[in-house]
């Protein structure tokens, strides 16, 4: 079946879902589906939908279909030194590009290169009208005003399905290594944020509790300038370390308790909480296991002006997502019924009645 035979298939099926009032709960590698709270739908699988539509290497941009599974996309862009610069996370050998943007989440290197949102520069989609519409495109030049392509990011399907998506790549750096510094928890915060201050090729920093761990990547003279001026003690799983990080394979990540992630400012200070702390993102993002209570976690992360969710092992028929206040809570029931009036599409993933 080709890429408009199967656009058309899935219109028709969602017109047959308005007509009866079914929801859809949109999947395909499902290597997310333990992210977000339950959806009670019809399965709509997109997994058919793949294949690279468009790539240039010289143009820094890939095209794919959403089911394209995302190690197919990064063996494409590894045979040209290039990568997706925000390091997605897999968690499965089925992920795909449309549950990377529909999940939104970023590897170590999100604060330093940017998000998933970041690298998005068009998409194709079928919203909830079973229109198919299209935003952005395959350069920077041709997004003006509001770029609505970036919605989809972090959306976790409740705006429509993804068809498509046009992203932004990087070259690979030359050089790379990883730095680590024995440090107390309030010592590694304030050391990364003055490090971050300065001009250095960070892109990744995390502490596990007795290390901080710093990567540098770019030039072999500007690492190894940066190793000189920096210290510490030469890692020697660079690799292996981050992808450990990123796939949450990292001892850290090996229980059954509820894990959260809190996003918080990267200079705060460490935060007060049952359970045991992993900071990444140079501070910006503190995972946090144990059994503290919902509630503890929402409001203290909202008095520091920060969110949390649960992203494993919690109630998925209860709060997952940082409540939101009314009038931001008012903006997300408006872009949802602009997209998806019937309320179609992967009901409640994110809220109750989003």
């Amino acid at each position: 079946m080709n890429d408009q035979d199967l656009s058309t298939q899935l219109q028709a099926t969602i017109k047959t879902c308005i007509e009866n009032k079914t929801p859809i709960q949109i999947t395909a590698g499902n290597s997310k589906s333990f992210y977000g709270r339950n959806v009670h739908g019809e399965a709509l699988s997109v997994s058919a939908h793949q294949g690279i539509i468009h790539y240039e290497p010289t143009e820094l941009v890939i095209t794919a279909r959403c089911g394209t599974p995302l190690t197919e996309i990064e063996n494409t862009l590894n045979a040209h030194n290039q990568m997706l610069g925000f390091e997605p996370p897999h968690f499965s050998s089925t992920a795909t590009l449309g549950g990377c943007v529909a999940s939104g989440l970023s590897g170590p290197a999100r604060p330093y290169r940017g998000s998933v949102r970041d690298f998005v520069l068009g998409c194709s989609i079928i919203n909830g009208k079973a229109e198919r519409l299209n935003f952005g495109g395959e350069v920077m030049k041709n997004v003006a005003g509001y770029d609505v392509s970036r919605l989809m990011a972090g959306a976790m399907g409740t705006l429509g399905i993804i068809l498509d998506v046009s992203m932004k790549v990087l070259p690979k750096p030359e050089h790379e290594i990883t730095l680590g510094f024995e440090l107390s928890e309030e010592a590694a915060i304030n050391g990364i944020n003055k490090y971050c201050g300065q001009s250095l090729p960070i892109t990744a920093a995390c502490y596990d509790g007795d290390r901080l761990h710093v990567r540098l990547s770019g030039t072999a003279e500007g690492v190894s300038a940066a190793k000189t001026l920096l210290g510490g003690e030469l890692q020697p799983d660079n690799t292996e370390f981050w992808q450990r990080i990123r796939e949450q394979t990292h001892s850290f990540f090996q229980s059954d308790l509820p894990l959260w992630r809190c996003a918080v400012a990267p200079a705060t200070e460490p935060l007060i909480f049952e359970g045991k702390q992993f900071i990444d993102w140079g501070g910006a993002q503190r995972w946090l296991v144990g059994e503290e209570k919902p509630r503890t976690i929402f409001n203290k992360l909202a008095k520091l002006e920060g969110h949390a969710n649960i992203f494993r092992n919690g109630d998925r028929d209860a709060d997952i997502f940082q409540p939101l206040n009314g009038k931001l809570y008012q903006l997300h029931k408006q872009v949802k019924h602009a997209f998806d009036p019937h309320n179609l599409f992967n009901p409640g993933r994110l809220y109750p009645d989003l």
